[in-house]
């Protein structure tokens, strides 16, 4: 290896680090996990120093024998969470989540009295719970010193970012998801900005993904034993570097992402906005746009019932006891953390519907499988009726390592679903965002084609989807059903 190249993918519960050749080879990755805080129900934090101090034990498990080709580095990193430092570059307050609810009422504040034609003007969505300008107006309403001392403005990636750089930095993919930034024009929206009494001062320079916003500080590259100069690249928001790192770069290609939370990811040449902002209208890391939907509940809801609930941790002999696929008569609304797309609704929770006296474990973690599909399969048909045509998707997270919910997303969707080679997500993506920094690819597509390879592909069934089609029909009128008792709960 003459050259390498570290993917940081700052997830929620821990760090995955990746080191890619110039040929575009995995050659190893490291994993550092770290608390998540639910200080009160519907909220979620974490300490941003625990993201650099398990990012630099990981460095150095990662580095270890190829130091000296360390060459560029970059990031995909959870998107949304609310950094805000001092004066004097001190953490002001423990970061606060993608997956916090708190902000409801500053979302009927912003969606309501400033209006959504606004917001959807001004920035190209509405407000949901977890982008970063409610919780903004939160913090100003219920921490007022702590909001007086705001100095800088983050998202968690590029946090990271400054604590290796010492430069202020964000890129335009991960500044999408705050609400203050005007993807259409890929600008800061000063608007946005007044509504939420801060500066554009406050906020990062705003980089594309794949562009050098400097390099490592002479005590980190002291520190890992790396070479004086090494390049750090902007980076992106996890999902538009796990579609880079899964090839959904070209214009109309769709990623699916089973992970702790669930998303659709579809790849546009141009800005658009569907009519009821039920989608969210980003910036890729290509330089080019995307729509996403994104569920807060995806394989955590797995978690959350075999865990939690059955105390079991053998997830492949639990789907044993799953049953015949299309049949199944109980139903899972897969809602633990309130929902983003398409509904867009905090109150929001999860539900079982349907079970029997004859209903077993089996059906249950089939009806969960299949509400999560489902779930996703709400955002799909918004992108289908504001006339996209997709015919397959890419899927990556750690659900997608289920060969089982594989078929059951393919039958669902009524999509061919394709799984690649090296599946790294949003630490592959980085790391090809860091190849295009250093010059080893022209573009993002190119390192993109060059890289990615299709491991295997299910292609949908169609007595089985017409199966599907029945139960998701019966799905979408139980979230309708419950949601007026939602706010009482």
């Amino acid at each position: 290896m003459e050259k390498g190249f570290i993917g940081i993918d700052l997830g929620t519960s821990a760090v995955k680090l990746l080191l890619l050749d110039e040929a575009g080879n995995v050659i190893r990755t490291v994993s550092e996990e770290y608390p998540l805080s639910f200080p009160k129900p519907g909220w979620s934090e974490q300490n941003p120093e625990d993201w650099f101090e398990k990012t630099m034990k990981g460095l150095t498990r990662l580095v270890h024998g190829y130091e000296d080709k360390i060459t560029g580095i970059s990031f995909g990193g959870q998107m949304h969470g609310l950094v805000v430092l001092d004066d004097r570059d001190r953490v002001i307050r423990p970061a606060i989540l993608w997956n916090d609810g708190r902000t409801s009422e500053e979302c009927e504040y912003l969606n309501g009295e400033i209006g959504r034609d606004v917001l959807s003007h001004e920035t190209g969505n509405i407000a949901f719970a977890g982008f970063t300008a409610p919780k903004l107006l939160w913090m100003k309403k219920n921490e007022p010193e702590f909001f007086a001392r705001i100095d800088k403005i983050m998202l968690p990636k590029d946090y990271l970012a400054y604590r290796m750089t010492g430069v202020h930095a964000t890129d335009a993919s991960d500044a999408s998801g705050m609400l203050l930034f005007d993807v259409r024009n890929r600008k800061w929206s000063d608007r946005m900005c007044e509504i939420c009494s801060i500066s554009t001062d406050q906020l990062a320079k705003v980089y594309e993904s794949y562009e050098v916003i400097g390099s490592l500080r002479p005590d980190i590259t002291a520190a890992l034993g790396l070479p004086n100069e090494v390049r750090v690249i902007a980076g992106a928001g996890d999902n538009a570097a796990a579609a880079v790192g899964t090839g959904t770069v070209g214009n109309g290609d769709c990623n699916i992402s089973l992970g702790t939370s669930g998303t659709i990811f579809i790849a546009a040449d141009s800005f658009s906005v569907d009519q009821r902002n039920a989608l969210h209208s980003f910036a890729h890391a290509t330089g080019r746009y995307h729509l996403m939907g994104c569920m807060l509940s995806a394989a955590s809801c797995n978690k959350w019932w075999m865990e939690d609930i059955l105390n079991n941790s053998d997830m492949v002999k639990a789907q044993k006891e799953i049953g015949e696929l299309g049949r199944n008569h109980v139903y899972f609304l897969p809602y633990l953390m309130g929902e983003r797309s398409p509904h867009n609704d905090p109150d929001a929770r999860a539900a079982f519907v349907g079970m029997s006296m004859d209903s077993t474990r089996g059906d249950m973690l089939q009806a969960v499988f299949e509400g999560v599909a489902f779930g996703l399969r709400d955002s799909l048909e918004v992108a289908r009726s504001a006339g996209l045509e997709i015919h397959k998707t890419k899927i990556c997270g750690g659900g997608a390592k289920s060969p089982l919910w594989r078929k059951i997303v393919a039958n669902v969707m009524n999509l061919s679903v394709e799984t690649v080679e090296a599946e790294e997500g949003p630490a592959m993506g980085g790391a090809l965002l860091a190849a295009v920094g250093c010059g080893i690819y022209p573009d993002v597509r190119t390192a993109a084609d060059a890289v990615v390879r299709i491991s295997g592909t299910e292609v949908p069934d169609p007595a089985l989807v017409a199966l599907y089609e029945e139960r998701y029909r019966i799905f979408r009128k139980i979230y309708p059903a419950l949601r007026p008792i939602y706010g009482e709960l």
